[in-house]
């Protein structure tokens, strides 16, 4: 596994390595949801690489950029076992030198939900992605389900600019009481960490609801907010369910569409969706 710090330096290792070419890209502090991206990509790709970079343009100043873990040795350790040929960890100077003045903005896609309570997020993902895209030169990028509104921001962004790329989404990996796993859930105490799990909880009784048949969007809402106002730790900030491909929000009668919400357990932010209806291809 070659490890370089420079875009020079990556895009001559990137020139010696088979197509196609998988590509991860990661913000590090590994866990099993990342590795189930190499894992995908190792199946379907001739060579695999993957980035790591905390990109400091898509956290808000309120936000923990600077708490944000961190362990890149520990990351190589875990990208070389699963056979990762090439990783890139540039530098903020690297990814973003003096004078940067260029953003890539997708419109209407990132206005609701995670959109709407974090301004500027989307606008540094599209662009760091952008970025990654154009220096890796992949034939496919793997992205996780859990961030579900970012899967389809960067599905249209490489449509819309005609990268030469197929996006593929996988499933959201969970520990074994139903939480989505994050580099953010290591900040939990152990009552917070037990708590977390009602975001599952919450999307489950919903799935389950729709399932038995349920179509009402309104109940499938109100189904979702009785379950997190039973966890007194949890502090909702938005609950949704919206068309999966448009993210506008749904009402009445549904024949599919994507839950989800962003929940504060204590100080941490924690966002997870489920897909009910009709599955969409990756």
């Amino acid at each position: 596994m070659k490890v370089v710090g420079s875009l020079d330096a990556m895009r001559a290792a990137r020139a010696s390595l088979p197509d196609p070419l998988g590509l991860v890209p990661t913000m590090g502090f590994l866990h099993e949801g990342h590795l189930s991206l190499v894992r995908h990509a190792r199946a379907e790709c001739a060579s695999v690489a993957a980035s790591i970079f905390v990109n400091p343009t898509q956290f808000a100043p309120t936000e923990d950029l600077s708490s944000y873990p961190r362990d890149l040795d520990r990351d190589l350790e875990m990208l070389e076992a699963e056979g990762v040929d090439l990783v890139w960890t540039p530098s903020e100077d690297e990814m973003y030198p003096a004078g940067f003045q260029t953003w890539v903005t997708v419109e209407t896609l990132t206005r609701p939900l995670e959109g709407a309570h974090r301004p500027g997020h989307f606008r540094g993902v599209t662009t760091v992605v952008a970025k990654l895209f154009n220096a890796f030169q992949p034939q496919r990028a793997y992205f996780g389900q859990k961030d579900a509104q970012q899967a389809v921001v960067v599905r249209c962004m490489a449509m819309d600019l005609d990268f030469p790329l197929q996006v593929i989404i996988c499933p959201t990996v969970r520990e074994a009481d139903g939480l989505a796993m994050s580099s953010r859930n290591s900040y939990f105490d152990p009552q917070q960490r037990q708590a977390a799990v009602v975001l599952f909880q919450a999307l489950s009784r919903a799935s389950e609801a729709f399932d038995s048949g349920e179509r009402e969007a309104d109940k499938l809402r109100q189904l979702m907010t009785e379950t997190l106002a039973g966890e007194e730790l949890a502090r909702l900030e938005y609950i949704s369910v919206a068309h999966p491909d448009t993210l506008e929000e749904l009402s009445g009668p549904i024949d599919s569409g994507l839950l989800s919400m962003a929940v504060f357990i204590g100080k941490v932010r924690l966002i997870d969706n489920m897909l009910v209806g009709e599955q969409r291809e990756s």
